[in-house]
């Protein structure tokens, strides 16, 4: 039975495959090219690395994968360890302190008014949608906002002419009870709006944006859609034809799957072939330790969030295939990328939320994946689809950081291609404005974008978007890094202390199994020092900085 209703769901979910056929053989429609391309970006939530199959991932991915086939997948492409603060950078193109999101789970005190930790977007940076509503374009966004909840903060602030947010960092899937008391905030056009209860996040979020521009089709105007998905992130909630998809598959468990996907990765090409895998988590409990029962449910939460991608692949091919059918395919950019590492949250057990979520919520064996569940999958899955990098969501080390990326469409001029350079999150913002023929605003109130364009790599005129001196840094709740060029300084856990600080070749080690501290004692005082000095330069406070 699991077999036939896989068989029948996989059948719906590849006729992206078909509208591609088309696409390639002239048969879909076409309009006349615009001076200046559309942009889609579309975001997936806490998507482990090595979950899509172009990555080297068993779940069944057809549509996304397509788009790799039909341009740039990057393998070295790096966010913020969490998901506010990405998204603070993806629309600023400048560092998470700078524009406001120093912090995500409030590390600091809430009522304490300090630069760099508003919880919006600040006014020290000029927001990306902003600038290309201002340069003629139509920006449209549905899904997650995570940037401030107040009018003023809100995605129309920002510069959406139409949308529909989720305010907040997660909500259920089906409808508005969300995760604490109050239950969850949506924001539509700047005002404040009701989750239609009973729709699934992806769909409703996939028809907004096909009715966005399909309102204005036609005008002569390029769009800006920004398609900020809340799927897979948790609660795993699927709709009832995915519950049972990948029913059995995941028996062998996240042990077994984490070696799996590390070799698949190797062959995927999206590592080398020499890279070593990072050290297992002590704080993991060995499958072969579970009981037969904790096997049972650890399973299942695998397969729901299988599931899930699955499905979010579904509605990523319903929007690439309104691009085509409209004609407005091949005039498009479009980037797909996830917002961070995997996620190892489980508020089901852990966490502020407790209380709340099992007073609501039922996660008994038969329930879990339904709209009454709210199930996570934890650390131990996370681990898996972190590989083959060392720990996951929220931690600066790489499973948190190096996420999926793949670009395609109007101004890239190559395709099946993977890039192993360094790009960052915020060199799409750079990018989206020089496509556009848009500029940042030469303004002494306003910090210069921190990330480059990447034009010149989409176009096949260099490999690289940053040389060696490059510098990243950041800071977020007792976890810190800097990274130039090959090296990276990084910490792993809480309380931050700049004497916990270890040194790595990323390039040489990208599963930071060997800590060069010690072997490079001058690059390890050169990297410190260049910290110090960045982090005064971009006003990252530090909890010692707090009286």
């Amino acid at each position: 039975m699991t077999a036939e209703l896989r068989s029948s769901v996989a059948l719906r979910d590849r006729i992206s495959w078909l509208a591609l056929l088309f696409t390639v053989t002239g048969w879909a429609s076409q309009s006349v090219a615009q001076d200046r391309p559309n942009i889609l970006l579309i975001v997936a939530d806490d998507m482990g690395y090595t979950d899509l199959g172009v990555y080297g991932g068993e779940i069944s991915t057809p549509n996304i994968d397509a788009l790799a086939g039909e341009g740039i997948l990057f393998t070295g492409f790096h966010t913020a360890p969490s998901c506010a603060p990405t998204r603070a950078m993806l629309l600023s193109g400048n560092n998470n302190h700078v524009a406001g999101m120093g912090k995500q789970y409030g590390f600091f005190d809430e009522h304490i008014a300090l630069p760099g930790y508003e919880g919006h977007l600040s006014d020290r940076v000029a927001p990306m949608p902003r600038l290309l509503r201002d340069a003629g374009y139509h920006t449209y966004s549905a899904g997650k906002w995570h940037l401030g909840t107040a009018p003023e903060h809100s995605a129309r602030a920002a510069g959406f002419e139409r949308h529909f947010n989720m305010s907040h960092g997660a909500a259920a899937h089906y409808h508005s009870l969300g995760m604490s008391p109050g239950g969850s905030h949506y924001r539509e056009d700047g005002e404040e709006a009701f989750y239609p209860d009973g729709e699934y996040s992806t769909e409703l979020f996939t028809d907004r944006l096909i009715e966005y521009i399909e309102s204005n089709r036609g005008d002569g105007q390029p769009f800006f859609a920004y398609a900020a998905y809340t799927s897979p992130h948790w609660p795993l909630q699927v709709p009832d034809d995915y519950l049972n998809l990948y029913r059995g598959d995941y028996d062998e468990g996240y042990d077994m799957l984490r070696e799996r996907r590390f070799e698949a990765a190797k062959r995927a090409g999206v590592i080398p072939e020499w890279a070593a895998p990072p050290q297992r988590n002590p704080a993991i409990t060995p499958w072969d330790e579970l009981s037969a029962e904790q096997k049972r449910r650890e399973s299942r939460k695998m397969e729901l969030y299988a599931a899930m991608l699955q499905n979010f692949d579904f509605h990523v091919g319903r929007l690439l295939n309104y691009l085509k059918d409209s004609g407005l395919y091949d005039n498009t950019l479009i980037v797909f990328m996830s917002d961070n590492g995997a996620a190892g949250n489980d508020f089901y057990h852990v966490g502020p939320y407790v209380d709340y979520i099992r007073e609501h919520y039922d996660n008994s064996y038969e329930n879990m994946g339904k709209p009454t569940s709210f199930v996570s999958y934890g650390p131990q899955w996370a681990e898996a689809g972190s590989a083959p990098f060392h720990r996951y969501k929220n931690f600066t080390r790489e499973g948190g950081m190096a996420a999926s990326m793949i670009v395609a469409g109007r101004a890239v001029d190559r395709a099946g291609v993977i890039n192993d350079s360094y790009v960052t999150v915020m060199d799409l913002a750079p990018t989206f404005l020089e496509v556009a023929d848009a500029e940042y605003p030469d303004d002494p109130g306003l910090y210069p974008m921190i990330g480059e364009s990447m034009v010149n790599v989409l176009a096949g005129n260099s490999h690289a978007v940053h040389d060696e001196d490059y510098t990243t840094i950041l800071y977020l709740e007792g976890h810190a890094y800097l990274r130039q060029g090959d090296w990276k300084l990084v910490n792993l856990d809480p309380p931050f202390s700049e004497a916990d600080f270890e040194l790595f070749n990323i390039t040489d080690d990208p599963g930071e199994t060997t800590n060069l501290r010690g072997r490079e004692p001058e690059r390890y005082a050169a990297m410190l020092a260049l910290w110090d000095t960045k982090r005064n330069e971009l006003g990252i406070l530090l909890p010692g900085d707090i009286e």
